[in-house]
């Protein structure tokens, strides 16, 4: 089993990472009791589906101080791999940030200011800090930015933890509303005028060679390709999760699905987790 824990100054970021990490396939759990580690990794050993845990424990969590240091041994006799991040950022943009959101600071009660309750937070977790793996300031960090720091430090250089869904669909129904890229390939030569061809659908090789063969359709795949290289890693730098891009032509059985799945194996190729699916093959 591969844990992370999580923990550190609130508004530093804790959130951001613990949403990367479910991206990429960690069971995550905000706001653990520390007094419930021990049960709660016992019951993961259970199921074999759950191999990569991350856990939230903070100062919201009541018994944080009393009981984190026993389950941290636990964790060490049991040989299990466990590594602390601890997220912190100064305090003018801890308080900005609370400010911005209009939260208020877990710490903060009748009588003690923002600044106060980060101080108090700070010196509560200092010892946290000092056995911590991995601290991440992200006092000059954008969300995008820490995203792509968390995305790097557990899928490598790459990065390339963003699902692509690539999807035909047919105007004639619709576009999709959930796209982010649409391309129109209703342009290029249509199977549907040759008779023998109508009944088919572009997972058919018939329809595949009909389609690919064409000029107009090469030169459009080598410069749609080349725009996907370009604008793919762009959205993962961004730090989005997933990237849906649709392909559409009139009826969405012929043109856009052999396109599409031609598509999804180029993006494949450039490493990224890539599905394709087609919406209205079988409505036609």
């Amino acid at each position: 089993m591969e844990l992370v824990i999580l923990s550190g100054l609130s508004g530093a970021g804790k959130s951001t990472g613990v949403k990367v990490l479910e991206d990429i396939g960690f069971f995550c759990v905000d706001n653990m009791p520390a007094s419930l580690v021990k049960t709660f990794v016992e019951l993961c050993k259970q199921n074999e589906r759950v191999n990569k845990v991350a856990l939230v424990i903070d100062a919201r969590g009541s018994d944080f101080f009393d009981t984190l240091g026993e389950a941290l041994k636990y964790l060490k006799s049991e040989k299990i791999g466990c590594r602390i991040l601890f997220f912190e950022a100064t305090d003018d943009v801890l308080e900005h940030r609370f400010k911005e959101t209009r939260r208020i600071h877990p710490l903060m009660s009748e009588g003690v200011s923002m600044r106060e309750a980060i101080a108090k937070e700070r010196e509560l977790l200092a010892p946290l800090r000092r056995r911590a793996d991995i601290i991440i300031d992200s006092t000059q960090f954008k969300t995008s930015q820490l995203r792509e720091r968390m995305t790097t430090m557990f899928l490598g250089s790459s990065g390339k933890g963003m699902k692509v869904h690539v999807m035909s669909f047919g105007f004639k129904n619709g576009l999709p509303t959930d796209a982010d890229i649409v391309m129109d390939v209703r342009y290029l030569p249509n199977p549907y005028y040759v008779d023998e061809l109508r009944p088919l659908t572009g997972l058919d090789k018939p329809i595949v060679d009909y389609v690919m063969d064409k000029p107009e359709t090469k030169e459009f795949i080598k410069r749609f390709k080349s725009l996907l290289e370009y604008i793919v890693p762009l959205n993962c730098k961004e730090g989005k999760s997933s990237l849906m891009i649709a392909v559409g032509c009139t009826g969405g059985q012929h043109r856009s699905v052999a396109l599409t799945e031609e598509f999804g194996r180029y993006i494949r190729e450039l490493g990224y987790d890539v599905t394709t699916g087609h919406r209205d093959i079988r409505k036609s």
